[in-house]
């Protein structure tokens, strides 16, 4: 039996319906809460997948293999956010210029103030470049982490992280500023929480969701080109 559950344990299909179950789990409970911020199915995903991977001694790179297809899927996935956006392509009006201008500017906010952040608390260099890319979606964030000398795994993390932190606190916070306008809250969402925070704009609003979309997209190019010069003058 104990040959069996560890050959279960570390199976493909095992580990992709365990994935989705999670995910599955985290949007009924979202359902029954009436769309509370905490219940977020990415979160729940991670939390109910770490913890069952923990038990069954399922090691992360064992994991990863396991739920490759789900991870190929991911490039569509991201790429069908533009559906959304032309659906709502009338709204661009009169909204490039401060578009244009505000993805720029909050992503020098963003890797600034990582960096800052690590070096006011006491961290070393290593620490800083790791988190300076942390607004851009996972991918990128990784690749710009490589780049730069930092800890792309660890920066994966923080994306997640500031990911989630985004989608769960985000329209709360922009709420509470009287932040009314669907643009300005799908950018604005997009920009801090990337993909995650992207899928509760579409939760909230298809327009919100669209520009979400955008502003994930557009923020990633930002980071990836202002990174390397903000580290430079920095560091």
């Amino acid at each position: 039996m104990s040959d069996t559950w560890a050959w279960l344990a570390h199976s493909p299909i095992f580990l992709l319906l365990l994935t989705l179950l999670g995910y599955q789990l985290g949007r009924g409970l979202r359902e029954r809460t009436g769309g509370h911020p905490l219940a977020q199915p990415v979160l729940v995903a991670i939390i109910v997948v770490g913890t069952t991977i923990s038990l069954v001694d399922v090691g992360y790179a064992d994991y990863r293999n396991g739920t490759e297809l789900i991870a190929f899927w991911l490039g569509p996935a991201t790429v069908a956010l533009a559906v959304p956006l032309h659906r709502q392509a009338r709204r661009l009006r009169g909204f490039m210029t401060p578009m244009l201008v505000a993805i720029p500017v909050g992503a020098v906010v963003s890797v600034a103030t990582g960096i800052l952040l690590v070096r006011v608390c006491g961290g070393g260099e290593l620490l800083a470049r790791t988190m300076a890319p942390k607004a851009a979606t996972t991918p990128v964030s990784i690749a710009v982490s490589d780049g730069i000398h930092g800890l792309p795994p660890l920066t994966a993390v923080l994306t997640i992280v500031a990911g989630i932190l985004g989608a769960v606190a985000g329209p709360a916070v922009l709420t509470l500023l009287r932040v009314r306008d669907r643009r300005a809250r799908g950018l604005a969402l997009g920009a801090v929480s990337h993909g995650i925070g992207t899928s509760r704009a579409l939760v909230e609003d298809q327009t919100e969701g669209a520009f979400a979309g955008l502003s994930m997209g557009l923020t990633a190019l930002a980071t990836s080109i202002l990174v390397p010069l903000l580290v430079a003058l920095l560091l």
